[in-house]
């Protein structure tokens, strides 16, 4: 197994979250670094992805947007817009993929897959919608609603952006964007799907141990 550095970071600012995993990047792929894993929260930002629709799917005026204290942020990953804020874990692994995972889909599946196994050590089953990024819960009225977003960028097999994790994200901030552009399936959070109060570092805890399952990692 290769073995996995995982840095905890608390809460930080968006724009000093881009600057590390670029620092990261020129570090791992020097080989002056392991393999690493950044989980954090981020204050209220909307991120926008490579997609040219990525800013027309930002419901919410800029006087609104800074009224709630919600930045925005033209970002290199893939896919449309979304939010991050308070209570949801948002993990940026640092990964060399050579040799053997030289694979763009599958390295989505398999952050899609911690997701899927992060829930269900909470009880919650959940799953994927083909054609669609991101791992996913189905409300008994509301049909699927997306609890763990998608957005990754590769350069040269080293990957960096990742996945974001709703644990208690306040999930009314949603409601000032198209979520993913995607119109017709709402999002939710684990404490939402589970009815009970979560502690955000256990959740991190079990996420970590996830990470190392599907990736064949141990912890440095």
């Amino acid at each position: 197994m290769r073995p996995l550095d995982v840095r905890r970071l608390g809460v930080v600012p968006y724009a000093e979250g881009l600057e590390l995993q670029k620092r990261l990047v020129e570090e791992r792929r020097a080989g002056r670094i392991p393999d690493t894993l950044l989980l954090l929260q981020h204050p209220h930002v909307l991120t926008v992805g490579v997609k040219k629709e990525g800013r027309r799917h930002i419901l919410a005026s800029p006087g609104q947007l800074e009224a709630l204290g919600v930045e925005v942020f033209d970002t290199g990953r893939g896919g449309d817009v979304t939010y991050h804020g308070p209570g949801q874990v948002v993990g940026y692994p640092i990964l060399d993929l050579n040799p053997d995972r030289r694979d763009v889909h599958r390295y989505v599946r398999d952050l899609e897959e911690v997701m899927i196994r992060v829930c269900a050590r909470h009880g919650v089953e959940a799953g994927r919608i083909q054609g669609l990024s991101g791992t996913w819960v189905t409300h008994p009225e509301r049909g699927p609603e997306k609890i763990g977003a998608i957005g990754v960028r590769i350069s040269r097999w080293i990957t960096s952006h990742g996945f974001a994790f709703n644990v208690s994200t306040d999930l009314d901030f949603f409601g000032l964007i198209v979520p993913c552009g995607i119109e017709d399936h709402g999002v939710t959070s684990l404490e939402a799907a589970t009815g009970r109060v979560l502690a955000l570092p256990d959740v991190e805890a079990v996420i970590v141990r996830q990470f190392c399952a599907v990736f064949d990692r141990e912890l440095s």
